[in-house]
C-alpha cells in the first residue's frame, strides 16, 4: 500500500538524478520507519527537522568551510599551508575540473541538493499525513514546518552562490515522475527563495530563545531574503557584460543592469535592521560591551601590550553577541583542536592559514584629523605612514591587531607568557617548519588564554550578523542616490563599535569613494568569516578594467617578482591587483635604523612576493557541476569555460 511505503522509496530516481546515489541513500531516519509511522507522530517529524538542521549546517561552516580550511586561502586573504592535502592550494593552481572538486564535505552540489531532498520530504510528509502538533507545546509543528522553508530555501541559496543557475526543487518526487530538472536564471531562484523564505516569516517569531535558541526565527528568514536581493543586485548578476565579464550563461540575456535590484535589495536590508521582537524591542544591535579601557584576553590577561581590545576578543564568543548581533549562525563548528592548527609554531601550531599582504593593507589607519584613511591613500605619507615601519608608524584600525600576529606583535608565547613575535628568529621565522611564508599568523577567533589544556568550543563566527545588513543597505542606498548622511552614521557605528574612526567627510558627497569605503569595511569586518571568496566574484574584480591596469603596472615596475611588489608599492598609491593572480607578504630586514626592535636587534620590515595564483576569467568565476552529475540529468548545462 501507498501508505506503507518505505519513507525514501519514491525518492531514488530523483536522488541518482540530482547527484551521486551512494550520496543520497542515507536514511531518513530509518529503513524500518514508514511513512504514515514517521509522518502520524510529531516528535518524529522534529527529529526529522533536526537532522536537516544538522545537513545545513554542514554545508555552509565559515570558519572550515573546507573542514580542514577556511575559504580565506582561495582568495587573497590568507596562505594555506599543504597538509590535508594540500586543499586550498589545488584551487589556487587551477587543480580543479569539472571530473573532481577537493575538499567536499557537504557544501557542494550533491549534498546540498540531498539537503533539499530532505526538507521536500518533511514538507510533503506534514502535508500528507496531517501531522498532528506537539501535544506538550502547542505551535511547535508550524514552527518546524517554517524552519525547514527556510532551510529549503537556504539551500538553494547556498547552491546559487558557488553554481549560479541552477534548478529549483519544490516536491518530493516520485518514481515514475519524469527527471527533466533545468537549470534556471538567478534571478528565478531568487524569487523562489524568496517565496519559501516567506512561508517561513509567516510562520515563525522573532526571537526563539530557552531551549530553541538557535533555531531559525523571522530575522533569519529577512536576512535571507536580503542576502539572495543582495546578491542579484552586484554585477555578477546584474550587469556583467558592460563590467568586463566575457563568459555566456544559460539566462544571460537576463543580467543586464537593472538599477530596481539595487532598491529592493535597500527594503530587504532595512526589514532586517527595523525588525522588532514581540514586545516592540530592536530585534538586533551591535555588539558593544567593555570599555576602551578593557584589553583583557580570555584568561582575564593584558598580554597583547594593550592593543587588542576586549571587546574585539569577546564578541566571538560572548552569548549576548550571538543573542542580538547574530543573524543566522550554526553552533560549535571547532574545537581546541582548531588553535593548535592556527597558532605559531612558538605556541606549537602548525600555522595552517596565513594572512598575506592584500588583506593586511586593508586595514585603514586613523589620522590626525581623527578619520580613517587607506595606508595606500595619496594622504598616508603625509600623515606619517612609514611602509618600513607598517604597523607602529601610524595607528591601525584596531580590526587589524585582533585579526593578524605580525613581526613585532605582543603575543603569548609557549609557556603562556607575554612575548614578542619573531618571524626573523626561531621557531616562528618565515619559512621555518611549520612556520608562515607570507610574515603573518592568524590571530582572529584565537582564545589566547588557552594552552593546551582544558576544552574550548567554536561557535564563531556567524554566518551573517547584523553589520552584513549594514553594509547591504548603505550599498543599495549609495548605487540608488548616491551618499546620505543615513548610511554614513550607519557604517562609522560599525566602525565605532570597534573602536575605528569614522569615515572622511568626503565620503559623503562622492558616490565612488563611498562604494570603496563599503567594500574595504565588507572585507576588514568580515576577514575570515568565509565572505571573500564569493564577495572578489560578485564584484567582478578580476574582470574589473581597473585592476587589469593596475596588474600591467606591476608587471612593468621591476625585472622580479619581489622586485615588482616592492616598486609598485613606492611608485603607485594604489592597493595591490585584486585579480586574484598573486599573494605577497612582509619580511623583517636587520636594520640599525629600523624601527622594530626584538632581543636588541633592529629591523625594517619590506615587500616580498609570495606566489602566483591561477583565476580564469570566466571560467572560475562558478564552480563546475561534475561530469557525473550532467550525466545522469541531461536537462542541465555546464557553467561557462568548464
Amino acid at each position: 500500500m501507498k501508505s506503507q511505503k518505505i519513507i525514501f522509496s519514491f525518492l531514488v530516481l530523483m536522488l541518482c538524478s540530482l547527484g551521486g546515489c551512494k550520496k543520497y541513500l542515507d536514511k531518513l531516519p530509518d529503513d524500518l520507519t514508514t511513512e504514515q509511522e514517521t509522518f502520524t507522530r510529531y516528535e518524529r517529524v522534529d527529529k526529522l527537522v533536526t537532522d536537516l538542521y544538522a545537513k545545513s549546517k554542514g554545508a555552509n561552516v565559515p570558519l572550515t568551510w573546507f573542514a580542514h580550511f577556511s575559504s580565506a586561502a582561495i582568495t587573497d586573504e590568507a596562505e594555506g599551508t599543504n597538509v590535508e592535502g594540500g586543499i586550498t592550494n589545488s584551487f589556487n593552481t587551477g587543480d580543479w575540473t569539472a571530473n573532481g572538486i577537493p575538499g567536499s564535505v557537504g557544501q557542494y552540489w550533491a549534498d546540498l541538493y540531498a539537503g533539499i531532498r530532505k526538507a521536500n520530504v518533511i514538507l510533503a510528509g506534514v502535508q500528507n499525513y496531517h501531522t498532528p502538533d506537539n501535544p506538550i507545546q502547542p505551535g511547535d509543528l508550524e514552527k518546524r514546518i517554517g524552519e525547514t522553508y527556510f532551510l529549503r530555501a537556504y539551500l538553494h541559496y547556498l547552491v546559487l552562490r558557488i553554481y549560479g543557475e541552477a534548478p529549483y526543487v519544490e516536491k518530493a518526487v516520485q518514481t515514475n515522475d519524469v527527471m527533466d530538472f533545468k537549470k534556471e536564471s538567478a534571478h528565478s531562484l531568487v524569487q523562489k527563495i524568496i517565496k519559501d523564505a516567506e512561508e517561513g516569516i509567516k510562520r515563525l517569531p522573532a526571537v526563539q530563545d530557552g531551549q530553541n535558541f538557535g533555531r531559525v526565527d523571522k530575522g533569519a528568514c529577512l536576512g535571507l531574503i536580503a542576502i539572495a536581493r543582495w546578491t542579484v543586485a552586484t554585477p555578477l548578476w546584474n550587469g556583467a557584460a558592460g563590467l568586463g565579464y566575457k563568459g555566456s550563461r544559460q539566462f544571460e540575456t537576463e543580467y543586464g543592469y537593472n538599477q530596481d535590484r539595487w532598491e529592493r535589495a535597500k527594503e530587504a536590508a532595512k526589514a532586517v535592521l527595523e525588525l522588532k521582537t514581540e514586545v516592540g524591542a530592536p530585534r538586533y544591535k551591535l555588539y558593544e560591551k567593555y570599555s576602551a579601557n578593557d584589553f583583557n584576553d580570555s584568561a582575564s590577561k593584558d598580554y597583547n601590550g594593550s592593543t587588542v581590545y576586549t571587546r574585539l576578543w569577546q564578541m566571538f564568543y560572548d552569548i549576548d553577541a550571538f543573542q542580538n548581533e547574530a543573524v543566522w549562525f550554526v553552533t560549535k563548528t571547532k574545537y581546541e583542536g582548531w588553535f593548535g592548527d592556527v597558532y605559531p609554531p612558538s605556541r606549537g601550531g602548525s600555522a595552517r592559514q596565513q594572512p598575506v599582504q592584500e588583506q593586511v593593507d586593508e586595514y585603514e589607519y586613523i589620522s590626525p584629523d581623527g578619520y580613517g584613511y587607506p595606508i595606500y591613500s595619496a594622504k598616508a605619507k603625509g600623515d606619517g605612514y612609514d611602509d618600513s615601519n607598517p604597523y607602529k608608524s601610524v595607528k591601525r584600525d584596531p580590526r587589524f591587531s585582533r585579526d593578524i600576529i605580525f613581526h613585532g606583535a605582543a603575543f603569548r608565547n609557549g609557556s603562556n607568557q607575554p612575548s614578542i613575535l619573531n618571524t626573523a628568529a626561531g621557531s616562528d621565522r618565515i619559512n621555518a617548519s611549520n612556520a608562515t611564508k607570507t610574515g603573518y599568523y592568524l590571530r582572529k577567533f584565537l582564545q589566547e588564554g588557552w594552552n593546551r589544556d582544558g576544552s574550548v568550543s567554536i561557535s564563531a563566527p556567524a554566518v551573517w550578523r547584523l553589520p552584513e545588513f549594514i553594509y547591504i543597505y548603505a550599498e543599495a542606498v549609495n548605487e540608488t542616490s548616491g551618499p546620505t548622511r543615513e548610511i554614513y552614521d550607519l557604517i562609522n557605528k560599525v566602525r565605532a563599535r570597534s573602536f575605528m574612526a569614522p569615515m572622511p567627510l568626503s565620503t559623503l558627497s562622492d558616490k565612488s569613494l563611498m562604494r570603496e569605503y563599503i567594500k574595504r569595511e565588507r572585507r576588514v569586518e568580515f576577514f575570515y568569516e568565509n565572505k571573500r571568496a564569493f564577495d572578489f566574484r560578485l564584484y567582478l574584480e578580476p574582470s574589473d578594467p581597473a585592476e587589469s591596469n593596475k596588474e600591467q603596472l606591476w608587471q612593468g615596475s621591476g625585472g622580479t617578482n619581489t622586485e615588482r611588489s616592492q616598486k609598485y608599492w613606492l611608485q603607485n598609491q594604489s592597493s595591490y591587483p585584486k585579480m586574484q593572480h598573486m599573494i605577497n607578504g612582509m619580511r623583517p630586514v636587520e636594520d640599525p635604523n629600523g624601527k622594530i626592535e626584538i632581543s636588541g636587534v633592529k629591523y625594517r620590515m619590506e615587500r616580498f612576493f609570495v606566489e602566483d595564483r591561477v583565476f580564469e576569467s570566466p571560467k572560475h568565476y562558478l564552480f563546475p557541476i561534475l561530469v557525473g552529475e550532467l550525466q545522469r540529468t541531461p536537462g542541465l548545462t555546464q557553467n561557462p569555460g568548464w
